[in-house]
């Protein structure tokens, strides 16, 4: 099993994520001596729960001071921790709708993400859109996590009806199925034990399953084909060729030759004698050498940053990606996307944007805006420009080819930004959708 999980939790206001997260790691014994006196304090100072030593667990990932002011999470909180089984990476998100986009970015490279549901409230407008950003993104896996049972007096029929409306929700986006456990943050039922409250819950509590899951690296071992997108070119000049001695070349003259592609490797894995595709060159040719920093190895996996040295003299630069032979799509210079409109400038058509794709960043046009997801219908609704919060369909036309590839079939390969060509600031995150045009 993988030592590390990435998993991101979200909701909307007020069901409790912070407490969620923070008994999670005093639980899991994650919190140091002195965190857990300041915050005991702090609470007591506050007067939290009426009774001498209670708690205020959210006080233990709410750190900006206007978080703790005003009660309410901003931004992604990330925490990290360790059990016995594996190491984990936390992203505690935003519940308010206006930091919707905060969630997204928490989100975007989690093995799951846990939904927040209060009992009493049961499925709302944010966790459907919470939900359908999952479904965008394609997280692995899915844990809704109905908090607060403590307060219906873990009274089994309340909890399956909230079960059975993620589930039916779940089967509408289309998303693989929802684990759905009992909780109670406050009291600690299910999080890190299973409850003697709950006798009716036969599952696992949140961190077993949270432990048992596969990553996506285990989902995607030896799946995916190589996509090493190029960040650096390595070309020493003759001053600099003595200090790459210790690599082992046997003359000078070696290293000035010497050329490799640094990049990290996105998926896959690649080893020397390996025939790979260089885009956009359309060169294929032979791995040669394989460099992690200054030690050369036989072999490298994803997520490693390396450096290729290849058989043949490619024209290539920054944005080029090395493929496995034979595995690339067919390069696009138009392709149709899901976004998710982040920025509170509309995004429009004809609107002129920059997209960055892996290391290579091109012009585009925003040609169409073929619809809005709409949260209570969950049917898409034409649009004449989206919003930010907005969940929709564009088609776009870029400057120079890319080779995107469909983010269903290959998820790095196939996300990108859309950025505000004057500013800089990412206006929409996407994803390339089934039936790019060729």
């Amino acid at each position: 099993m993988s030592t590390l999980f990435r998993f991101a939790t979200a909701g909307s206001v007020d069901d409790g994520k912070s407490t969620l997260v923070g008994r999670l790691l005093h639980d899991s014994k994650a919190i140091l001596a002195d965190q857990l006196e300041s915050v005991a304090r702090t609470s007591a100072e506050r007067g939290f729960g009426g009774e001498p030593g209670a708690i205020d667990f959210a006080l233990l990932t709410d750190g900006l001071r206007a978080e703790r002011e005003q009660g309410i999470t901003i931004d992604v909180a990330y925490r990290y921790f360790s059990t016995g089984r594996r190491s984990f990476i936390l992203a505690d998100c935003p519940g308010h709708v206006q930091y919707t986009r905060n969630m997204v970015t928490g989100a975007a490279t989690a093995d799951a993400v846990v939904v927040l549901v209060d009992v009493r409230k049961g499925v709302l407008e944010q966790t459907r859109r919470h939900l359908a950003v999952v479904q965008l993104l394609r997280v692995p896996h899915v844990i809704v996590a109905v908090n607060k049972i403590d307060l219906v007096g873990y009274d089994a029929a309340v909890f399956q009806q909230v079960a059975a409306d993620v589930a039916a929700l779940a089967r509408d986006l289309g998303l693989p199925d929802a684990h759905v456990v009992p909780v109670s943050a406050l009291a600690g039922d299910n999080i890190v034990d299973r409850s003697a409250n709950t006798p009716w819950y036969d599952g696992p509590s949140l961190l077993e399953l949270l432990e048992a899951l596969p990553s996506i690296d285990e989902l995607e071992t030896d799946l995916e084909a190589l996509r090493l997108p190029v960040q650096l070119v390595i070309r020493p000049q003759g001053a600099l060729a003595p200090d790459l001695l210790e690599q082992g070349a046997e003359t000078a003259d070696d290293y000035r030759d010497y050329r490799a592609f640094a990049g990290r490797i996105e998926s896959g894995t690649v080893r020397v004698g390996d025939s790979v595709q260089v885009f956009p060159a359309g060169v294929t040719t032979t791995v040669t050498r394989i460099d992690r920093g200054p030690v050369a190895v036989d072999e490298a996996s994803a997520p490693l940053s390396v450096s290729l040295s290849l058989a043949d003299d490619v024209d290539a630069a920054r944005g080029a990606v090395i493929a496995a032979a034979g595995s690339l799509s067919e390069p696009r210079r138009e392709l149709d996307a899901a976004v998710f409109q982040l920025d509170p400038r509309p995004l429009t058509p004809g609107s002129r944007v920059l997209v960055k794709h892996g290391t290579s960043t091109v012009q585009a046009l925003v040609a169409d805006i073929r619809g809005r997801l709409d949260l209570d219908t969950l049917a898409t609704t034409p649009a004449g420009a989206l919003e930010a919060n907005d969940i929709g369909l564009v088609g776009l036309k870029l400057s120079a080819n890319l080779a995107v590839e469909p983010y269903a079939a290959h998820r790095r390969a196939g996300a990108f930004l859309v950025i505000h060509p004057h500013d800089g600031a990412t206006l929409a995150a996407g994803i390339v959708t089934e039936g790019v045009p060729a």
